[in-house]
């Protein structure tokens, strides 16, 4: 009787990745890149960057380099806004601007404490919108990224081509995060792997699909757009503010069917890449549980479910083919071992993008327990008052 509820249990899980593979967006692929070689524009925007940045001293000589070193042909300038860091972060961007012979291009801006109803990096996104919208020239397209992230030095200039050639209103690049460290090439992919999963790039870029999704890291965004969704007021309280300013965004798109601006666009790049290290479990353990609850709507049946299908989707294979194996049974062995091929299969895309092991390509089971219990301590942690946070600062549920 075991042996048939067993046959059951993993014969949907077997219909989950068929469905997976093939009716998902074909998400898997990790094929929305950033075309090369888009037709030079006869005229180029001008763009305002704003950085917000908390203690970031140590990844600005890279980071801020990288965006002053730019080689946009059009007008672009930089607010870094300096958040209440305590490691000379503002002085040290002004440095990097004068010894780049570029300080006209860098403004920074000293952060005010925070206010109530932010989260931290938005409070500071917004002093830096505040501090262009005071301007007598304002910039066209406003390009929001992190202090930790390295930009290629065409990378202003390719978002910007495609946002104008595609007529996109907002366009962003999932950047490639670090991955060096053991835990880093275990646990690192998956997690690019698993946002693609819940956020299928092709549907966020279909403009006729709900689906809307940004990576925080590097949004392009048209400043008349931001305006006519509130500014970024709309997600003051979003702990997942990128992937809440691309439905604000997309929303408005679709409410407005006449609207010139075809939707958006989110993709890979490999060639911008994110500075931060993690090379502890602790560290990537952090950056999940800050927002995997947040993610689940703090519902103790979402994560109840989500449990549940992280069971289901990633380690009954191995059990059934572990299962099978000790009591002889050829069907639970060949579900079980097809239902791993094809999870393998999805993943090898992602592990090919980070260029680690095809080995890595069977760890998934494994990793799908480890974001498992990531995302039970994520809840546990809401559940103590230590939820998400940003830099230092702990953020509670905001409600209103």
């Amino acid at each position: 009787m075991m042996s048939i509820y067993l046959i059951t249990i993993i014969g949907l899980s077997f219909l989950i990745w068929l469905y997976l593979l093939f009716f998902r967006g074909w998400f898997w692929l990790s094929n929305q890149r950033v075309e090369d070689g888009l037709n030079p524009l006869a005229n180029y925007p001008s763009v305002c960057v704003i950085i917000p940045a908390r203690n970031e001293a140590d990844v600005l000589p890279v980071s801020l380099k990288s965006l002053l070193n730019q080689t946009y042909l059009g007008d672009f300038s930089l607010i870094l806004v300096d958040d209440k860091s305590d490691d000379d972060t503002g002085k040290v961007a002004q440095e990097i601007a004068d010894n780049c012979s570029k300080s006209e291009k860098l403004q920074v801006v000293s952060g005010q404490p925070l206010a109530s109803g932010w989260s931290g990096k938005l409070w500071a996104m917004k002093q830096g919108l505040e501090t262009v919208n005071k301007r007598d020239n304002k910039p066209d397209y406003l390009l929001l990224t992190d202090a930790d992230i390295e930009h290629h030095n065409s990378n202003l200039q390719e978002l910007v081509n495609k946002a104008e050639q595609e007529n996109l209103a907002l366009t962003s690049l999932m950047v490639k995060l670090r991955c060096d460290s053991f835990w880093e090439k275990f646990l690192i992919p998956a997690f690019v792997f698993f946002f693609e999963k819940l956020y299928p790039f092709s549907w966020v870029n279909n403009p006729h699909k709900k689906m809307a999704a940004a990576a925080g890291g590097c949004i392009l965004i048209r400043r008349n757009i931001l305006e006519e969704i509130g500014g970024i007021d709309v997600v003051k309280d979003a702990l997942i503010d990128d992937c809440s300013l691309a439905a604000a965004v997309k929303q408005k798109l679709q409410e407005k069917p006449n609207n010139s601006h075809q939707g958006i666009w989110l993709g890979l790049s490999e060639k911008t890449i994110s500075l931060r290290p993690y090379d502890s479990l602790a560290s990537i353990w952090n950056m999940v549980a800050r927002t995997a609850y947040t993610q689940l709507n703090y519902s103790p049946l979402l994560l109840i479910g989500t449990i549940f299908g992280l069971t289901l989707v990633y380690l009954v294979a191995p059990i059934s083919l572990i299962v099978g194996l000790s009591i002889n049974n050829q069907i639970l062995i060949i579900l079980g071992a097809m239902t791993w091929l094809l999870m393998t299969i999805a993943y090898l895309p992602t592990v090919k993008l980070y260029k680690c092991s095809p080995i890595w390509g069977l760890s998934l089971p494994l990793i799908g327990l480890f974001y498992g219990l990531m995302t039970i301590d994520s809840a546990w942690r809401h559940w103590r008052g230590k939820g998400g946070g940003w830099k230092g600062r702990v953020y509670q549920k905001m409600l209103g």
